[in-house]
């Protein structure tokens, strides 16, 4: 089945039921039903006596990640001869990459870029899948170079190419581009490639750094130190005193919504300051992920709840889910981590902290306060299975608590 949102066509995908849900794919079958126009944004609860659940109203698994796993387990039922290869993580989850390694994908590079397969090894009778993330040219040029088809198994997230295509236009407008991306992340990387072919690019991590650029552009600052502070994240030739007569903001699709959004606006204060006004400035809030944009609001609604802890799963390199985490922390103590084994008992969990990119181990994380309120939420490269886990597994230390099953029977009634 085929739907239609903000231009693009999204379908239902066949995707193995080791990714299907019982628990929360049935709340989230249960949410469209009530409200398909998206309206509501308020959480679900899942009361089961000593222990209740708030389920927002968007998480997990994005359109862009439905497609690439689709494609992935295609591919390799397609090729049952044939070596087949991931470019990189398929996406951020540790249990999926997983998955498709037991099956007998083979990773290419790392997320960062670290190699671990030369691309020598390749030849043209291999299969190579494109990650959702997508690629820079650089490494498309250099696979089709070797004669490798890698279109048929190019998994690129749709709302990426936007952003990609946004950026041409704006190359052809002679405007610049400013990315508001983290500079290593591979969809900045693949971003970044696209984007400097037809404009001169920057990518910047944050506000503090938009500042860093608004006041080379007022000049309030030698522009001697762009090439310093941004050094690696500009296109060859860049030149502060005759490229940012005109801008626009792309983003990396993972990044908060709100948070580009924010420095679109200071760019646009900047050069309407610096011009006084024109055609300046681009406005391209249009590249913004609809499903990154759904699963952030949800998170925004879920802090006006009262709870008592929250559990975000995801993968710890997941740039969308450390957001969820940094959104969750400023109201509830909150751990982020990637699956029920986690939690290694009722007294000790351990999480990732995304700010110290480290794990750590608290004790005592079960409040005794009864009932007691979770907020259980996911990042969009989650299978709503590992959610079932978690929820399953919070469950299990109270032995009162009613079945899930059973309460959601009744709700669907």
């Amino acid at each position: 089945m085929v739907i239609h949102q903000k231009g693009v066509s999204i379908k239902k995908f066949d995707i193995p039921a080791y990714y299907r849900s019982s628990l929360t794919g049935r709340i989230k079958s249960l949410r469209r039903e009530a409200d398909p126009r998206k309206k509501d944004r308020q959480p679900a609860l899942l009361d089961l006596g000593p222990v209740k659940f708030l389920i927002p109203r968007h998480f997990g698994f994005c359109y862009g990640v439905e497609n690439a796993i689709e494609i992935s387990y295609r591919a390799l039922e397609e090729n049952p001869n044939k070596r087949v290869f991931l470019l990189s993580q398929m996406i951020h989850n540790q249990e999926v990459n997983r998955d498709l390694e037991e099956r007998g994908i083979h990773f290419i590079m790392d997320t960062d870029g670290k190699q671990f397969i030369p691309f020598s090894e390749l030849t043209p009778d291999d299969v190579v899948i494109i990650p959702a993330f997508g690629t820079t040219l650089e490494i498309e040029n250099l696979l089709n170079e070797k004669g490798l088809e890698i279109q048929r198994y190019n998994t690129t997230c749709p709302f990426v190419e936007k952003v990609w295509k946004r950026s041409a236009k704006l190359g052809e407008d002679k405007y610049s581009v400013i990315i508001h991306g983290k500079a290593g992340h591979e969809e900045t990387r693949a971003t970044f490639s696209h984007s400097m072919q037809s404009a001169p690019s920057v990518v910047i991590r944050d506000m503090k750094e938009a500042q860093i650029l608004g006041e080379i552009i007022l000049g309030k600052r030698d522009k001697t130190d762009f090439f310093v502070l941004f050094d690696g994240k500009y296109s060859p030739g860049f030149d502060p005193a005759t490229h940012f007569e005109r801008v626009g903001v792309v983003n990396q699709t993972t990044m908060l919504a709100s948070e580009t959004q924010a420095i679109a606006d200071y760019f646009r204060q900047v050069m309407n300051e610096r011009y006084d006004g024109g055609d300046h400035f681009a406005d391209t809030r249009d590249t913004l992920c609809y499903a990154t944009n759904d699963n952030q609001e949800a998170t925004y609604a879920l802090l006006e709840e009262d709870a008592d802890i929250a559990f975000v799963i995801g993968g710890y390199n997941s740039s969308n889910t450390s957001h969820i985490a940094e959104l969750c922390e400023r109201v509830f103590p909150t751990y982020f981590i990637n699956g029920a084994g986690e939690i290694l008992s009722d007294e000790n969990v351990r999480h990732f902290d995304h700010e110290q990119h480290e794990m750590k181990e608290t004790a005592n994380w079960l409040p005794d306060k009864r009932p007691l309120t979770v907020i259980l939420t996911s990042g969009a490269s989650c299978p709503d299975t590992i959610v079932d886990q978690v929820m399953n597994r919070i469950i299990s230390f109270f032995p009162e608590a009613r079945d899930p099953e059973s309460v959601l029977n009744e709700l669907s009634e």
